[in-house]
């Protein structure tokens, strides 16, 4: 029986007992209140005070317990036609002023000792249940449901929970748990939810409640029926510990919370524990928010479009995050691997609101912090590479700190000591099947291969059927392996990018034992040119064929235990020796991991000698302002995003620290205010660029740039440059075309095919190096800025830097956006480094160019065809 028709059963209708005149009463306490309050000259109507009005006290505390049942009933009438069918108030509208003092005399009752009978609390229910508060919000928890189960509460611990009052209480349940109607407060919501169903579990007498993950959610789906699924013996260990999960707050766990949690688990022993919460850690890792399309009409008839995302409700996200806090308690490979892949995909944004799971990403990093041993360490130092926001990243680097001081060494030693060599000796890794025999070997960065061998040596493409049938379980931890090597590499790879900047210097042992015969790192490092530092010299070299050799292919004889080394950085030598090792890696066909022989080199202008302490090097470019952001913070830099709303900056400043130069850089960045152009929250799409700066970490004064180390100077300047040269909307070669900016039209064309940057340089000083060996030699030369293709029906002119073309003889403009399928002309031509995605750009439209009676893409032979 629906609980709201029990009371007009029994005819129990407090309003109508209390007389003719009830509803007179009512309006006069609320004016007299009215009349009192606005004496006071208070203004505050959002907030009444009740305590401040002595009608309250006098004319309402006085009621009896029936009478301020029919006080509430009446209020929740009177709060409803206030705002029934209203568009607007403000805080000098009488109505409005009376309505917050009706909402607040409600809710203060609610909180007074009362004794309720079902009825009056029926009445009340009935009130919450059936009367929407707001026109747009029907929620019964926009009224205080939470009040009146307090009430409820203390009811039942009296007298006990009547059949009537259980009728009651469950449908208030069901009305609670409503997802047809939306409510705000999620984390309310469930509280209120659960603090109802203690209500009825405790008055069946059971042992322990069963909890479950209580917002209706595609995870909920999946995790709930594996807690019914676990056997009776377990099965209430499990819901104490969903109800520890529900409880559990704040940023960091309790130690009782811990404590508690690690006698629960135990019970149900740490194996079957782990399999289940790596399950549903696993199932968030690998959940993707499905994008839908919402309608929603006004009153007035607008119709407002916006795009939303099934996500994993934050309340079963904060439960989930309980138990990423229990695993402190563990130290495995499996689960730390686990978490560190949960922690990057918390991280993972979603369009228009952020963070999938901030909270849920946070515990993962306070978990990694606290695991013993130091692969916890080993997934925070590649978590801070991979993670963009800033104040995560600060975290992070706290913990890593944490880890470091706690081991009495640096975080970069800590961030070495760290790294897994995965059982790898010089990139291989073997594993025996029986008879047959599987090498595992890194092939590149990011990169691996897995080969099977017979018994008897010969090599077999497929994966053997036994294998898979017999030793599934250890091919699927290979084939994670793999993937976790991948990852490395590239992590490993960026860290060691990051160290040009550290001007640092290791020991031999150091070196040798972490980098060179370490099985993954020896890997990246033996393509790097290293400093040795050998009595009183320091002298470049690589390491080759298991011996240190020189640019001219010298060997090193004099290497002791008392040699230190450090990165090189061409900024360091002088052009002969910088052209001397860019030709030997050619010669010998050496891949670098990073751009280094080829490193773009920035000195001083005499500009900027006259500036002193900024460089306009950098200044005046068009930036695509999420485009920069994301290179930014991969770079390292901190940036805020700007909006198209007033929150005090017009401007705003990227910057990075150099700790071992106790130096802060500082690369200026104003908005590009224009009409739409921004996106749907509100950021604008374009920023421009200004001053590049140093300053002093602890005064913030500026420092002349003259007393700039030559590194630090170079490599701030190099990542401003990649700023500029992929992020300008001169690279975009339908900038111009998609409308653009009006007012910076110019700007498209003078960067487009412009004088060149230091990054375009250098891809120019390897481009006329590597032209000569093409098949196009033939048909292309280098003329000032441009790579020159003479194609079969045209002449074309390749920017270096910007990779846009122009056509003779009317220097016609020819776009076309690179794809995958461009590649493939180029893919196996030999580069000396990794990561220049913008000198495969202009190969590949070479080698499509040189043939362009080939081309069949009606886009591009449109253009070239009209002249």
């Amino acid at each position: 029986m629906n609980i709201f028709n029990l009371f007009k059963k029994k005819g129990n209708d407090p309003i109508k007992n209390q007389g003719e005149n009830k509803a007179t009463s009512f309006e006069t306490i609320i004016a007299n209140a009215h009349a009192e309050y606005a004496k006071t000259g208070n203004q505050a109507w959002w907030s009444v005070k009740t305590n401040d009005i002595q009608v309250f006290k006098e004319q309402v505390l006085t009621l009896t317990d029936k009478e301020k049942a029919g006080f509430i009933v009446d209020a929740v009438a009177a709060v409803n036609a206030f705002y029934k069918g209203r568009n607007s108030y403000g805080s000098n509208d009488v109505d409005y002023q009376k309505n917050n003092i009706i909402d607040a005399f409600m809710r203060q009752l609610l909180k007074t000792k009362m004794e309720l009978q079902d009825d009056d609390v029926s009445a009340i229910a009935n009130a919450f249940s059936n009367t929407k508060k707001f026109d747009y919000a029907q929620h019964i928890l926009y009224w205080p449901v939470n009040l009146l189960i307090n009430q409820i509460e203390k009811q039942v611990r009296q007298r006990g929970l009547s059949e009537e009052l259980k009728a009651i209480v469950t449908e208030l349940a069901s009305k609670v748990a409503d997802k047809d109607t939306n409510y705000y407060d999620q984390k309310e919501q469930v509280k209120v939810f659960e603090k109802i169903r203690s209500i009825l579990f405790e008055a069946e007498g059971d042992a322990v409640k069963p909890t479950y993950f209580t917002v209706t959610d595609n995870f909920s789906r999946y995790a709930n029926p594996q807690l019914d699924a676990i056997s009776e013996t377990d099965r209430s260990n499990w819901f104490r510990l969903m109800i520890l999960a529900q409880k559990a707050s704040g940023a960091k766990p309790s130690a009782k919370f811990l404590a508690e949690s690690k006698t629960l688990f135990k019970e149900i022993g740490p194996d079957k524990f782990k399999k289940i919460i790596q399950d549903w850690f696993n199932f968030f890792i690998q959940y993707k928010e499905e994008e839908k399309q919402v309608s929603h009409t006004y009153q007035n008839g607008t119709v407002y479009n916006y795009t939303t995302y099934e996500e994993i409700a934050g309340s079963n996200l904060d439960m989930l995050k309980a138990f990423v806090w229990i695993c402190s308690h563990f130290h495995d490979k499996t689960t730390l691997s686990t978490i560190g892949n949960l922690a990057e995909r918390s991280f993972r944004k979603i369009p228009g609101k952020g963070p999938a799971a901030a909270g849920l990403g946070n515990a993962c990093l306070y978990t990694l912090a606290k695991s013993k041993g130091l692969d916890g360490v080993a997934h925070l130092s590649r978590l801070k590479l991979r993670i963009k926001q800033s104040n995560t990243q600060s975290l992070i680097e706290k913990y890593l700190q944490e880890a470091a001081d706690a081991q009495g060494i640096s975080v970069h030693e800590i961030e070495d000591l760290a790294v897994d060599d995965y059982g790898l000796t010089d990139g291989k890794a073997e594993y025996l099947f029986d008879d047959y025999k599987a090498l595992l070997s890194i092939t590149g960065i990011g990169k691996t291969e897995l080969q099977w061998f017979k018994p008897d040596g010969i090599e077999q493409k497929a994966i053997p059927a036994f294998i898979k049938d017999k030793y599934k379980t250890k091919l699927k931890k290979i084939k994670d392996i793999a993937k976790e090597i991948e990852t490395t590499l590239t992590v490993q790879r960026d860290r060691l990018d990051r160290m040009l900047k550290a001007d640092r210097t290791l020991s031999w042992m150091q070196f040798n034992e972490l980098y060179l015969q370490h099985g993954l790192m020896g890997y990246i490092c033996k393509n790097l040119i290293w400093n040795l530092h050998i009595a009183d010299s320091i002298t470049p070299a690589i390491f080759q064929e298991g011996q240190w050799v020189n640019a001219n292919a010298e060997v090193f004889t004099n290497i002791s235990e008392n040699t230190s080394v450090s990165l090189w950085h061409p900024v360091t030598g002088n052009m002969e020796q910088v052209t001397t090792w860019r030709e030997y890696l050619l010669e010998h066909k050496i891949l670098q991991p990073m751009k280094q022989a080829f490193r773009e080199i920035y000195l001083l202008t005499d500009a900027e000698v006259n500036t002193r302490t900024y460089s306009n090097r950098m200044a005046a470019h068009i930036l695509k302002q999420h485009q920069f952001n994301t290179l930014a913070k991969t770079r390292g830099w901190k940036y805020s995003l700007l909006g198209a709303y007033d929150d005090g900056r017009d401007n705003e400043i990227a910057e990075i620290s150099l700790p071992a130069y106790n130096l802060k850089a500082e690369f200026w960045i104003n908005e590009v205010s224009a009409d739409d152009a921004m996106n749907d929250t509100g950021i604008w799409l374009y920023v421009a660029t200004d001053q590049l700066r140093f300053t002093n970490p602890q005064t913030g004064e500026p420092i002349e740039l003259v007393n700039i180390p030559a590194i630090a100077f170079s490599e701030v300047m190099r990542d401003a440059d990649l700023f500029v040269g992929v992020a300008s909307v001169g690279n975009d070669p339908n900038w111009q075309d998609n409308g653009g900016l009006p007012a910076y039209r110019d700007y498209w064309q003078s960067y487009s095919f412009g004088d060149l940057t230091e990054l375009a340089k250098t891809r120019k000083s390897l481009l006329e190096r590597l032209l000569p060996r093409l098949k196009i030699a033939p048909v292309a030369h280098i003329k000032d800025k441009f790579l020159v293709v003479k194609g079969k029906l045209r002449i074309y002119k390749i920017h270096i830097g910007s990779t846009n073309i122009l056509m003779e003889p009317n220097d016609q403009y020819l776009c076309i956006v690179p794809d995958r399928s461009m590649k493939t002309s180029s893919e196996n031509l030999f580069l000396p480094f990794e990561g220049d995605t913008g000198l495969s750009v202009i190969l590949s439209k070479a080698f499509l160019l040189a043939n362009d009676e080939a081309i069949t893409d009606p886009t591009i032979t449109r253009q070239i065809n009209f002249k």
